[in-house]
C-alpha cells in the first residue's frame, strides 16, 4: 500500500515538473500523440452542436409561429435577426470544431523525419535558401533574436537578409539614428562569431572527403566538431540576457537545445564502432552548414529606383525583384550602383519579432522535397506563443495563438490552408507564379505578394490556389512570435488582423467559381474553413453585439436549447488549453478577452468596409513593442464598459421578471466583461485612456502656425517638356 501511494505521488510529481517547464518554456515541438477517445469526441462535438442548432431553431420557430409573434413586423426583423446571430455564431463553433476534428488525425499519424534521412536529402539535392527578416522601426535586440535563430538553421548555401526599411539618412540628434547604426552590424557580428565554428567545420569536412583521416577516427574527428561546437554555444548562451521571456526562450530553446544535440550527438560518435565516410561527412556538414549562413543588410530606401511604398508587402517585392540577376539601381543621391542577387530555390521569411528553432529550415525543406509534395508552394508552422508572459493579458492572448495553431492544422487537413505571414517557406518557382510587372511614378515596380490590403499573406494564400499550388502547415511546433502585453497593443494587432478579409472574401467565390467550372470543384469543407477564416472575425463581433443588444426575456428565443449549442464549443477548448499548459478555467478568460475586442474588431471591419468604397488602403499599423504601456483609446474602453453595463441591466431586470435564461446569459457576459476590464486592462489604465482620449477631442491649438511658403512657379517652358501642351481651348 505504502509502495502504491509512493508511486502516484512520484507520478504526480513528474506531472507537476512537465507542467512546470510547459508553463515556461512552452510545450515541445511534437504534438501530444491524441487518443483514439479524443478524436472520436472531437467529431461527436461538431455532430453534437449541429444538432443542437436544429433544435433550437425549429424548436425556437415553432415557438414563435404558435405565439403569433410573425404578425408583428417588428418583432419579426428582430427574430430573424437574433436567430441569423445564433446561426452564424453556431457556424463558426461548428469551424472550429471542424479544424479540430482535422489536425487531431494529422497529430496521430505524424512520425518525425530521421536526422539521417534529412542530412542525406539535403547533401544529394542540396538547396539553395534565402532567408529574409523585413524589419521596421524595430529594436536591435528582438532583430538580433531573430537574426540568430534564422542563421542556424542547418541547411547547405543559406543566405540570410535583413530587409532593413528604415530611413537611411538619419540626423545626428535623432535617437533613432545610434539603433540603426547597432542594426546595420547585426550582420556582421554574425558572421563573426560565429566563424571560428565554422572554419573548424569547414577544415573537417575537407579532411573528411579528401580522406586524410583513417578509418578508425572518423568518429572520433566528427565528435571533436560537434563538441567544439557545443562548448561554443554554451559559452554564448552563458553572456546572453535572459530577463525577459522572449530572451530566456533564444537561451533556452535555441542557443542550449542546439548545444545539447551537438553534445548528445558527440556522445553518440564516442561510442560509435565505426563510421561510413558519406555519413561522417554528412555530420560534420550539419555542423558546417550550422554556422556558415551569410549575412546581410539590405536598404530598399536607399536606391531611388526601388518603390517607396511603405508596407511590408513591398519592402519583401523591392528585394525578390532583384533575385538571380544583376542590376544597375539609382541611388538616393543620384549616384548608382552595381548589384549582384543570387539565385534561391526556396525562400524562407521571417518577421523581426518571430524566431526559429534550429530544425525549422532542415524538417520543412526535407518535407518539400517528399515525392507527391511538388506543388506545395507554402510551407509553415504557424507560430506558438512565448511562455513566461509578463501580464494576464498576453497570457490569454497567447492562449488565443495557440489555439490558432491547432485549427491552422486542421484546416491543412481539408486543404484549406492559409499562410500565416510571421513565417514560412517558400518555392521559388511558384512566387514567380505571381510575378506581375508595372510601372509607377517612373519606376519599374515587380510584385509577387500583392498589396492590396495589409494581410498580404491572406491575399497571396489566394493567388497561389488559383494557381495551381497548395499550402501546407507542418504538424510541429517549430516557430514562435511575441503577444503584446497590454491592450493597446493587443488592440493595433488585432485591428490589423481584422482589416481585409471581407475584401479578400469576393475573390475566394471566384477560385470557387473558377474550380467548378475545371472540373475540379472545392470540397464543402475547404469551402466553409476558408470563408469562416475570411469572414468570421466580422460575422462573430455583429452575431455577439446582436445577441448582447437584443437578449429577449421570453423563453422562446433565449432557452437551455440556446445555452448548450455552445457547451460542445467551451468544452473541447477548455481541454485545448489543458494540453496546451493552460488552466481549463481559461476558457472563461478567452471569452472575456473576446468581448474585450469587440469593438476592435468593429472597427477593422469598418476600415474594410470604408477600403471597399472608397478605394483608399488603410494604412499599415505595426504592432508596438515597447516596454511602455500603449495607450488603447477612448473609444475602446468605453464601448466594452457600455456592454457590461448594458448586460448587467438585462440581468436584473431578467431576474426581476422571472426569465432565468435570459439572466443567466446576460449575467455571465456582464461577469466576463468586468472581469477583463478591471484584470486584463486594470482600472487605472482605462481612465488613463479615456482621459488621454477626451483631452485630445478638446485640444486646441493656441495660435497658428505659420503658413507654408507657396512654392516658386514653375517656368513655362519646364511645364511643356515635362507635362506636355496645354489642350487647345474649344472653339466657341
Amino acid at each position: 500500500m505504502t509502495r502504491s501511494i509512493s508511486a502516484r505521488r512520484l507520478r504526480r510529481a513528474q506531472r507537476r515538473a512537465a507542467a512546470a517547464v510547459v508553463h515556461r518554456q512552452g510545450p515541445p515541438a511534437m504534438h501530444e500523440r491524441p487518443t483514439r477517445a479524443a478524436m472520436v469526441r472531437a467529431r461527436m462535438a461538431l455532430v453534437l452542436t449541429v444538432a443542437l442548432w436544429v433544435a433550437y431553431t425549429v424548436t425556437a420557430v415553432v415557438a414563435l409561429a404558435r405565439g403569433d409573434a410573425f404578425g408583428d413586423a417588428w418583432r419579426l426583423s428582430g427574430t430573424v435577426l437574433f436567430l441569423a446571430a445564433v446561426t452564424l455564431l453556431s457556424f463558426s463553433a461548428c469551424m472550429y470544431l471542424l479544424a479540430r476534428a482535422g489536425a487531431l488525425p494529422r497529430f496521430a499519424a505524424h512520425r518525425r523525419a530521421r536526422r539521417a534521412d534529412i542530412d542525406a536529402g539535403l547533401a544529394t539535392r542540396p538547396v539553395r535558401t534565402l532567408a529574409l527578416l523585413p524589419s521596421y522601426a524595430e529594436e536591435p535586440a528582438l532583430i538580433r533574436m531573430g537574426l540568430w535563430s534564422a542563421s542556424l538553421q542547418a541547411v547547405p548555401d543559406l543566405r540570410v537578409v535583413l530587409l532593413l526599411d528604415d530611413a537611411p539618412e538619419q540626423g545626428p540628434d535623432d535617437p533613432r539614428a545610434e539603433r540603426l547604426i547597432r542594426t546595420r552590424a547585426l550582420a556582421d557580428e554574425i558572421v563573426a562569431s560565429f566563424a571560428p565554428v565554422a572554419d573548424a567545420a569547414r577544415a573537417a569536412v575537407h579532411e573528411l572527403e579528401t580522406d586524410a583521416v583513417a578509418d578508425d577516427a572518423r568518429a572520433a574527428r566528427v565528435a571533436d566538431v560537434h563538441e567544439y561546437a557545443a562548448l561554443w554555444l554554451r559559452r554564448t548562451a552563458a553572456n546572453e540576457p535572459a530577463a525577459s521571456p522572449v530572451e530566456g526562450f533564444f537561451v533556452d530553446r535555441v542557443l542550449l537545445a542546439l548545444a545539447d544535440e551537438f553534445e548528445a550527438s558527440a556522445d553518440a560518435l564516442r561510442g560509435a564502432e565505426s563510421l561510413a565516410r558519406h555519413r561522417a561527412v554528412e555530420l560534420a556538414s550539419r555542423v558546417l552548414w550550422t554556422f556558415a549562413a551569410d549575412v546581410s543588410v539590405f536598404e530598399r530606401k536607399r536606391y531611388a529606383s526601388l518603390s517607396p511604398e511603405p508596407t511590408k508587402a513591398m519592402n519583401l517585392n523591392a528585394y525578390l525583384g532583384l533575385v538571380g540577376g544583376t542590376h544597375v539601381l539609382e541611388r538616393s543621391d543620384g549616384g548608382h550602383e552595381t548589384i549582384t542577387v543570387p539565385e534561391c530555390d526556396v525562400v524562407l521569411t521571417l518577421d523581426a519579432d518571430s524566431m526559429l528553432l534550429p530544425e525549422y529550415a532542415p524538417r520543412l525543406i526535407h518535407e518539400l522535397q517528399r515525392p507527391g509534395n511538388e506543388r506545395v508552394a507554402i510551407i509553415q508552422t504557424p507560430y506558438s506563443a512565448y511562455r513566461g508572459e509578463r501580464s494576464r493579458l498576453e497570457r490569454l492572448a497567447g492562449a488565443t495563438t495557440d489555439l490558432q495553431h491547432i485549427v491552422h492544422q486542421g484546416m491543412s487537413a481539408f486543404s484549406a490552408t492559409f499562410w500565416v505571414g510571421a513565417n514560412a517557406i517558400l518555392r521559388r518557382s511558384a512566387l514567380e507564379d505571381l510575378r506581375e510587372e508595372t510601372v509607377e511614378d517612373g519606376r519599374r515596380v515587380t510584385r509577387f505578394l500583392r498589396g492590396a490590403t495589409v494581410i498580404e499573406d491572406t491575399e497571396s494564400s489566394i493567388d497561389l490556389v488559383a494557381a495551381g499550388w497548395t499550402l501546407q502547415s507542418y504538424p510541429e511546433r517549430l516557430s514562435y512570435s511575441t503577444t503584446p502585453p497590454d491592450f493597446g497593443s493587443l488592440a493595433v494587432q488585432r485591428r490589423r488582423w481584422a482589416n481585409g478579409g471581407l475584401l479578400v472574401l469576393p475573390r475566394l467565390r471566384s477560385l470557387i467559381l473558377a474550380r467548378r467550372g475545371s472540373g475540379l470543384p472545392m470540397s464543402l469543407a475547404e469551402r466553409m474553413l476558408r470563408a469562416n477564416y475570411l469572414a468570421s472575425i466580422t460575422w462573430v463581433t455583429l452575431g455577439l453585439l446582436v445577441l448582447l443588444t437584443l437578449v429577449p426575456l421570453d423563453g422562446a428565443l433565449v432557452s437551455v436549447a440556446l445555452l448548450l449549442i455552445a457547451v460542445p464549443y467551451f468544452a473541447e477548448m477548455a481541454a485545448d488549453l489543458h494540453r496546451l499548459g493552460y488552466r481549463r478555467r481559461d476558457v472563461a478568460g478567452v471569452y472575456g478577452l473576446n468581448l474585450l475586442l469587440l469593438p476592435v474588431n468593429l472597427a477593422g471591419t469598418a476600415a474594410s468596409v470604408a477600403q471597399a468604397f472608397t478605394g483608399t488602403k488603410a494604412g499599415f499599423a505595426r504592432t508596438p513593442k515597447t516596454d511602455d504601456r500603449t495607450p488603447a483609446g477612448a473609444l475602446f474602453i468605453l464601448a466594452p464598459t457600455a456592454i457590461g453595463a448594458a448586460a448587467t441591466i438585462v440581468a436584473v431586470r431578467a431576474a426581476t421578471e422571472g426569465a432565468w435564461i435570459a439572466g443567466t446569459f446576460a449575467a455571465v457576459t456582464a461577469a466576463c466583461v468586468w472581469w477583463a476590464l478591471l484584470r486584463l486592462v486594470g482600472i487605472r489604465a482605462a481612465a488613463s485612456d479615456v482621459w488621454l482620449g477626451w483631452t485630445e477631442w478638446i485640444w486646441v491649438a493656441v495660435g497658428r502656425p505659420d503658413p507654408a511658403p507657396d512654392p516658386a512657379p514653375e517656368p513655362a517652358w519646364r511645364s511643356v517638356l515635362d507635362d506636355g501642351p496645354l489642350e487647345p481651348a474649344v472653339a466657341r
